[in-house]
């Protein structure tokens, strides 16, 4: 029988070496959320969540250079969501049936949601794009965005984010499984 629980190994083994320091560090923090939720893989909302905590220029694009009214609102549905209460999702994989589940995909990220794989693969994508070695946090971030059906979208609409807008400026229209 498997653990629901991840086990203290990172399964995402790897990942660190193809994004920035900053990123990593926020990969870390969500994997141990996700561990602390009782979830068996890293979602786009502990990617969201980690993001919103750590990344300015995240911020930035949402509420200017502090965090403001909507990344206050977005960090209450995300920790309301740690605790037990709101957005439910525990115990559950995500899959916003925009890419194929983790296991069927050809060097796929164990431990990832098949949508946090997409968002952390555009993100790379992203990076390389504009010859940058590493993918940043508003890669990550544009790469959540892109997939209109996964459950960081789903947090940042509740806000009232409008995320098509969002992700016309990010540059996410017409890539990934949004478009």
């Amino acid at each position: 029988m498997q653990s629901p629980t991840p086990s203290s190994e990172p399964a995402d083994t790897g990942v660190e070496e193809q994004v920035s320091a900053a990123l990593a560090a926020m990969v870390v923090t969500a994997r141990r959320r996700a561990a602390r939720d009782g979830d068996r893989q890293i979602d786009t909302a502990h990617l969201l969540h980690s993001l919103l905590e750590s990344d300015r220029e995240v911020w930035e694009l949402l509420d200017g250079d502090e965090p403001g009214p909507q990344v206050g609102k977005l960090l209450g549905y995300l920790v309301q969501r740690s605790i037990g209460y709101g957005l439910r999702w525990q115990g559950s994989v995500e899959d916003s049936g925009a890419v194929p589940a983790v296991s069927d995909q050809p060097g796929g990220v164990p431990g990832w949601s098949p949508s946090a794989a997409a968002a952390l693969e555009l993100a790379r994508e992203r990076a390389r794009e504009r010859g940058a070695e590493y993918a940043e946090g508003v890669d990550l971030f544009a790469g959540v965005v892109a997939d209109e059906e996964c459950r960081g979208v789903e947090v940042l609409r509740r806000a009232g984010v409008d995320t098509d807008k969002l992700a016309a400026r990010l540059g996410t229209t017409g890539r990934g499984p949004r478009g």
